[in-house]
């Protein structure tokens, strides 16, 4: 129940925002989540003690195409952010290279935070800004999001072989085919209601793909997670860790999603 009741709560929060808010609501309220995932990765990558505005303004840096699209929301627009926030972290780098002990490693840490969470994490709104957005959004977050429950229960019941056991040990090959299940039954389902415009065999491809991209973020955070020695990014949703440990599987999909339906639509 402490994972469940949370997990309802932020997917009813979830549709809510898809559903009823503009794409203007959905960046006022996208923004900060970013803004927070972003200091939950400099809390595992970077343990120097820092003051709170010399965090949030990395925070900032590494989440900058977001929050360019935020306010330029065109495509052709987003390799300008990516050199922009580039450019920006090697300066900070500059600035306080004395003060760094291995400068390289954060130097390092910080350009993948930047491509990991500002680069993959922009393709969500690049998502939400296609017509009918909203929708294939909801079916993305819905593949994603029963597939990581489908894998973690079915795991727990039937878990035997490991996936990955020097990345991630609790996740199994059971597991796994048993989040690709829960995917397929998500799309199709979510695929119905919304009628989307694409034929069933179609969005079950999709799904398989998706699902897949999704078990790779995960075990990329978890990747991350074990090479900082942290166990969850944050604790501040009860139930689920942090926020990345909410969307890891979110933000390898939706780049995935977004340009699948590129090539199709």
């Amino acid at each position: 129940m402490k994972r469940i009741v949370p997990g309802l709560l932020i997917a009813g929060c979830w549709l809510l925002l898809l559903l009823q808010g503009s794409v203007q609501l959905f960046c006022f309220v996208i923004l900060p989540v970013v803004i927070w995932a972003g200091l939950e990765y400099l809390q595992m990558v970077d343990d120097r003690k820092v003051s709170f505005f010399e965090r949030g303004l990395l925070s900032i840096l590494l989440v900058f195409p977001v929050l360019f699209l935020c306010f330029i929301p065109e495509m052709r627009w987003l390799a300008l952010s990516f050199v922009s926030s580039f450019l920006m972290i090697t300066c900070y780098i500059l600035v306080r290279y004395k003060e760094i002990g291995d400068s390289y490693s954060l130097f390092s840490r910080l350009v993948f935070g930047n491509l990991y969470i500002g680069g993959l994490g922009c393709h969500i709104l690049l998502l939400r800004l296609l017509p009918g957005g909203a929708d294939w959004l909801i079916i993305v977050s819905a593949i994603t999001a029963c597939s990581d429950s489908g894998a973690y229960f079915i795991g727990r019941a039937l878990g035997r072989r490991k996936l990955c056991p020097h990345v991630s040990p609790k996740k199994t090959v059971e597991g796994a085919g048993g989040g690709l299940v829960c995917g397929i039954i998500a799309a199709v389902i979510f695929g119905l209601i919304l009628q989307v415009p694409l034929n069933m065999y179609l969005l079950v491809c999709f799904a398989v793909i998706l699902t897949v991209a999704g078990i790779v973020g995960d075990l990329t955070e978890s990747i991350i997670k074990r090479g900082t020695g942290t166990k969850d990014s944050g604790n501040i949703l009860a139930g689920h860790g942090g926020i990345l440990d909410r969307v890891d599987s979110l933000l390898f999909a939706a780049p995935v999603f977004y340009y699948l339906l590129l090539a199709v639509l």
